[in-house]
């Protein structure tokens, strides 16, 4: 299938505003929501079978979205960075960007189960550069597009420093919800960034290596990163009951307690690290983001949609890694996830606004991230549940391979589990695939 090719016909571009008028007035993001890591567009898409497809979808999408908007409202203004590069939403009303498209493409050829990588997925996303300026434009970008089979895709980019995958899948929900003809979201959006900006005066009381620069000077670095011409292979290892088995069968049974992230995050990080082979003595990284919602006491109330994201970080020289049991990685990794506490949080926060919110350090770091539960893949929207829905690439971010989310999925037998997408070089992915066999055997 990653040989699939299509075509797609783009309609012309438009703006949506809000169904309704909503207040004119500025919203201050959150010292979470505007580091500078988060200064891109994250692209998520839904698939649809076309099983009742009776409706105009386009019609019905672009409806649905101008009312969520009367909810979600600072979604449809624009944000402008002010003194101290902090930011702020204007909340205008001009809307979000929406093309219409048609694709010579059925949804079974983008595979089964479906999972990224999809094959010309760029195809399906609105054609805007995801590492462009993200200030003073639209805060999303959607693309409908009506596939042969009668199903479609929607897919959306979105602008990071005002949402996290969380909040994007609850905006997904209501105006999936609106297309099915419900008159409110089943949850009502909460701003209040207040909850995660700065303390006064802001005083950094956590060690924060994942945004420390001084750790990535005069490092000799092999990392995929430095192999950009090089061509990258994708290929999405699935791990159900029994892989989570064999996994666990491999830790000492005074480790009886570490959850199938940590266990299976450890065993990849391990996989992979031996797979592109950096120096004994040379140190790697893994940055777990943690949404750190349910770490707050009184919890971050549902329906807050910004960034409540903790970038943890787990470290070891490349030796350790080779060289130990998987329970070694797993520790490591689950330290970190621990680590995300809400006073980690606020000394993020701290830390954003006293050192001119430095960006996640991405040198020999790789990024694992788990969206298996979004929040909209058991909802039926009036026309069936969706057969994908979550992020639309398997790379996620800005460097190419440097990143991974678990996505829920099931094998050839249909059993549940869920799939790692990994991307590396050809030679990598050989030595990857085999670390990964014997590990599981």
């Amino acid at each position: 299938s990653s040989l699939l090719n299509f075509s797609v016909k783009r309609h012309s571009p438009e703006l949506i505003p809000p169904a309704a008028p909503t207040p004119h007035e500025f919203k201050n993001l959150s010292d979470i929501d505007d580091q500078q890591t988060l200064r891109f567009l994250l692209p998520a898409i839904y698939f649809f079978n076309g099983n009742q497809m009776d409706k105009d979808i386009v019609a019905v999408m672009r409806r649905a979205i101008s009312k969520a908007l009367v909810f979600y409202y600072p979604l449809a203004g624009r944000t402008r960075e002010i003194a101290g590069k902090k930011l702020l939403v204007e909340c205008t009303g001009e809307g979000v960007m929406f093309v219409a498209a048609d694709a010579d493409v059925a949804l079974e050829d983008f595979g089964d189960p479906l999972h990224p990588p999809f094959p010309g997925i760029d195809k399906l996303l609105f054609d805007i550069d995801p590492a462009g300026e993200v200030t003073n434009s639209a805060l999303m970008y959607f693309q409908v597009t009506r596939l042969r089979c009668g199903g479609f895709a929607l897919s959306l980019l979105f602008n990071h420093t005002i949402t996290d995958g969380f909040g994007a899948s609850q905006f997904a929900r209501a105006m999936f919800e609106f297309a099915r003809g419900d008159e409110f979201p089943s949850v009502l959006p909460v701003w209040k960034r207040h909850l995660l900006s700065a303390r006064d005066p802001p005083r950094v009381t956590c060690t924060h290596r994942e945004y420390d620069h001084d750790e990535e000077e005069g490092t000799n670095t092999t990392t995929i990163q430095n192999h950009g011409s090089l061509h990258l292979l994708h290929r999405a290892f699935f791990f159900g009951a029994d892989e989570i088995a064999a996994l666990r069968r491999r830790l000492p049974p005074e480790i009886s307690r570490c959850s199938v992230f940590e266990l299976v995050t450890g065993c990849i990080w391990r996989c992979r690290t031996i797979a592109i082979s950096p120096s004994p003595d040379e140190e790697v990284r893994i940055i777990c983001p943690v949404n750190a919602r349910n770490r707050f006491n009184p919890p971050i109330p549902v329906g807050y949609y910004g960034n409540a994201i903790g970038f943890s970080m787990a470290v070891s020289t490349a030796r350790n890694l080779f060289h130990s049991p998987l329970h070694y990685a797993m520790k490591l990794v689950k330290q970190a996830c621990d680590g995300v506490t809400e006073e980690y949080m606020k000394s993020v926060a701290d830390l954003m606004v006293l050192k001119g919110r430095p960006r996640v350090i991405t040198e020999r770091t790789y990024r694992v991230s788990d969206i298996r539960y979004s929040g909209v893949e058991e909802v039926d929207f009036g026309w069936g549940k969706p057969a994908y829905g979550g992020t639309a690439k398997c790379g996620g971010g800005l460097i190419p391979g440097a990143s991974s989310y678990y996505i829920a999925s099931r094998n050839d037998k249909g059993e549940k589990g869920f799939v790692a997408p990994i991307c590396l070089p050809p030679p990598a992915m050989e030595v990857f695939a085999r670390e990964m066999n014997d590990m599981l055997n």
